[in-house]
């Protein structure tokens, strides 16, 4: 049997300042994502990198006085360092600016998608964001303005190269129709949908060499343009594989994996969901199989984004509260839909809450218990007894239950699939009462010593369940609690304090 192969990748953000919880998001989320299938023996490849051919990466180095290149790196090596305060387990990292693969497949994209009559010179005025780096129609605009940045568009007049995404419509709706390119969730599907019966119009691939700055990836056989920002980036999902050279990491990631999984911000829509897979079509390339959207993080209503200067470092609060407590907010408390606003109040009230009271107190419970009454060696449990019957049925219920809410990207209902098993744990060491069963048993009740056996050994089968399910989400914590129940000759570790209060603003 084939192992399934399952290739995810983030956006790459432009690098014009550093990184903020928005791109943490995204981050985590693959990351679960890919740790998950990992979990489940898939054969699995995380891509992640920064965008660093664009416009407002040049105006931002402008604006600080630094040589381009040098502004870029600085940035671009922030967004790398986010691997140790998140956990991310990425096996690749691209910055299109420096990875000598990256240049080489985008002139070999370009060239396919030449060669199939997709790609022609005209020239354009139209209104563009400088902030989105993309044109839009005064219909698209409110009031005047960009709506994802509130800005006013330039006016833009100049030749550019084109490309024909008239021509895929068709094709494109019957994709993401029939879920072959599974947009998800609905709402964003049908977004994508009405789009593209709003009729689909060509777009521009290319800016003029001086509007750029002479930043950027030059049109092959035309120096005098350089490639759009949105073209060159898109294409790092298939040239950080070594896309038009002999690298094998294209036909293993790309051409051959089970799942080629998209996770984008609901504002990258269209990007992600027409425009790249336009681009697939005209080159012949396999389609992504998944584009998976996130909606915003927000402080007092506002998108937190580096243009709004609305940021939060999610470095600086995993120094402050903790690697998991930030992963674990984002996991727990961002619906699949719609905007979660955050503060600082809410990260802190759901670490206490539930790795202090919840999982940690249940853990400390369960081993002091096994301590008090049986030195900590407990019998594997044989079967359920009066009292633990919701507990074993959550433990064999998990694995189906977190493996679906990941596969329909909800990561809300993943996490509260797992914290079932709290839940119920708690709830049996309430119904069952072990520490009344050890008085009965002292007392020469037998029946009552070989209850309290099977009610430890099922509340410590929750707690490994908890400790294996909890891996992809919360690695750090779950490796900890794995550690409290490690047994060395059959015996558990006296119990120790897994998770102490955090100290939040204003304590």
């Amino acid at each position: 049997m084939t192992t399934p192969r399952t290739y995810v990748t983030t956006t790459i953000p432009y690098v014009n300042a550093r990184p903020h919880l928005g791109f943490a998001l995204e981050l985590v989320q693959a990351d679960v994502l890919a740790r998950h299938r990992r979990h489940r023996g898939d054969e699995v490849r995380l891509l992640t990198g920064t965008d660093d051919n664009s416009l407002k990466n040049v105006l931002a180095a402008e604006a600080e006085g630094l040589p381009v290149q040098d502004f870029v790196d600085r940035n671009a090596e922030a967004f790398e360092a986010l691997r140790e305060p998140l956990a991310l387990s990425f096996d690749d990292f691209i910055r299109t600016s420096r990875d000598p693969r990256h240049r080489v497949g985008v002139e070999h994209l370009w060239r396919r998608c030449a060669a199939s009559g997709d790609l022609y010179r005209k020239h354009y005025e139209g209104l563009y964001c400088v902030g989105c780096e993309q044109f839009y129609t005064p219909a698209e605009l409110v009031e005047g303005r960009c709506a994802e940045h509130g800005t006013e568009p330039q006016l833009v007049a100049e030749e550019n190269w084109f490309f024909r995404l008239s021509r895929y419509a068709d094709r494109l709706r019957a994709l993401i129709s029939s879920g072959e390119l599974r947009v998800e969730p609905a709402a964003r599907r049908n977004e994508v949908l009405a789009l593209i019966d709003g009729g689909l119009h060509d777009f521009s691939v290319s800016r003029s060499h001086t509007r750029a700055r002479g930043w950027g990836i030059p049109v092959p056989d035309d120096p005098s343009q350089v490639v759009y920002v949105w073209w060159d980036a898109l294409g790092n999902y298939v040239t950080s594989l070594g896309h038009g050279t002999d690298d094998p990491a294209y036909t293993r990631w790309w051409e051959r994996s089970t799942r080629r999984v998209h996770l984008v911000g609901k504002g990258v829509v269209r990007f992600h969901a027409v425009y790249w897979p336009a681009m697939l079509l005209s080159a012949g390339l396999p389609l992504p199989t998944d584009v998976l959207v996130h909606d915003y993080l927000t402080v007092d209503g506002r998108k937190i984004s580096k243009s709004s200067g609305t940021t939060v470092d999610p470095a600086e609060l995993a120094a402050a509260y903790g690697t998991d407590a930030v992963r674990w907010w984002l996991l727990r408390d961002v619906p699949r839909v719609g905007d979660a606003d955050f503060t600082r109040e809410r990260l802190v009230a759901r670490a206490d809450a539930d790795f202090a009271g919840g999982l940690g107190n249940l853990v400390n419970r369960v081993v002091t218990m096994a301590h008090r009454f049986r030195d900590g060696r407990v019998a594997p449990a044989r079967g359920a007894v009066a009292g633990t019957e919701r507990l074993d049925a959550a433990c064999r219920r998990v694995q189906d239950e977190v493996d679906a809410a990941l596969a329909d990207f909800d990561f809300r209902r993943a996490t509260g699939a797992v914290w079932r098993i709290v839940e119920e744990a708690n709830r049996c060491v309430d119904a069952t009462r072990p520490w009344e069963l050890a008085k009965a048993e002292r007392a020469g009740d037998r029946l009552a010593g070989d209850r309290l056996d099977a009610v430890l050994a099922a509340l410590l089968h929750a707690c490994r369940t908890l400790s294996d399910q909890l891996a992809p989400f919360v690695p750090e914590s779950a490796a900890r609690v794995a550690a409290q129940l490690a047994e060395t000759d059959g015996r558990v570790p006296a119990a120790r304090p897994l998770f102490a209060r955090i100290e939040g603003p204003g304590d």
